[in-house]
């Protein structure tokens, strides 16, 4: 069975289902971006489902499966628009000190064997002590730069590489008056929050000047880690302690970057619907696949609170300055 249960309205539609034969179910070129986190080549296992991508043995075996999602992904996108990956470097055979495996080398090649172009890397900013807190790698400890420091690690940022299928784009992804609000850490200066509201003039526009200069910049060290959508209640007992959604702010650059009010974003890997709720409370319509039943239980409440948040302006609360 492809599909054991479905979400659909107006603004969005989820399936708790795999995301292959959701997509075998779209219509060819009907997709204005998509933004998502793959499973990491098998880093970590999310439930015991044949069909979880996570379940593979090693590398080739991962990259063999998610090839069948990035061509269907391929076909279901519009010409000359996009799609962004999250990931990063992870470490060989599960180790938490040594070598590392460019998974973000292959994820480019993938694409761009199937009819995509790297576009951009962002570089998402970790800081090391948080790191090493939250994974307990060795290679982070300040004692093993004591002990023997050519067995010190790196705290590996995440990327988001974003791809754009070749091909004309037919509309113009357009903010004709510039960036409008902020999604990240840094205090916005007090003379540039003087011009904001100057939007209708480009030399004056110097609150959208600032964001972009952020939004444009190759490294992200600005993200709100921390900003990320309720997921506690999907773990199931023998989930691992990573489980951890992917940061708003990261999703919401993405999708105002590559979209216009009302295009429809596509996330394969649903999870507790952030991307979805990233769409939704930009105006974009969010259509998700997502193969564990608790994960899209949650995510059905994330996107129901996302409608709420819209119509009641909370996403102006949640992007205050």
């Amino acid at each position: 069975m492809a599909v054991k249960s479905e979400t659909i309205t107006e603004d969005y539609a989820i399936y708790n289902g795999d995301c292959v034969e959701v997509m075998r179910n779209l219509p060819d070129e009907c997709i204005d971006m998509s933004i998502y986190s793959p499973p990491f080549a098998g880093l970590y296992n999310y439930s015991s489902d044949v069909r979880d991508m996570s379940n593979c043995n090693g590398r080739e075996d991962f990259l063999h499966h998610y090839e069948f999602c990035v061509r269907e992904k391929t076909r279901v996108t519009k010409p000359g628009r996009f799609t962004s990956v999250h990931c990063t470097e992870i470490p060989k055979d599960g180790a938490n000190i040594g070598a590392l495996y460019d998974f973000p080398g292959d994820i480019i090649r993938l694409h761009e064997r199937l009819g995509w172009e790297l576009w951009a890397r962002r570089l998402i900013w970790k800081e090391p002590l948080a790191v090493r807190n939250r994974t307990m790698a060795k290679g982070l400890a300040h004692r093993q730069i004591c002990d023997d420091a050519s067995l010190t690690g790196v705290a590996c940022g995440d990327y988001l590489l974003e791809f754009r299928k070749k091909g004309d784009n037919e509309v113009p992804v357009s903010n004709p008056t510039g960036l409008h609000r902020y999604a990240g850490e840094t205090t916005i200066p007090r003379d540039i929050l003087h011009y904001k509201g100057m939007e209708g003039d480009q030399k004056q526009n110097r609150f959208s000047h600032w964001i972009w200069r952020r939004y444009a910049s190759c490294i992200w060290d600005d993200i709100r880690i921390g900003r990320v959508l309720p997921y506690k209640e999907s773990k199931d007992p023998e989930d691992e302690k990573h489980v951890h959604p992917l940061q708003l702010d990261v999703i919401e650059r993405g999708i105002i970057l590559r979209t216009n009010p009302g295009d429809t974003v596509l996330t394969p890997f649903l999870g507790v619907g952030s991307e979805a709720y990233g769409a939704i409370i930009n105006g974009r319509k969010a259509i998700g696949a997502e193969l564990k039943s608790s994960y899209y239980s949650q995510a059905i409440k994330n996107c129901a609170a996302a409608i709420h948040d819209l119509e009641n302006g909370r996403d102006q609360i949640e992007f205050a300055f």
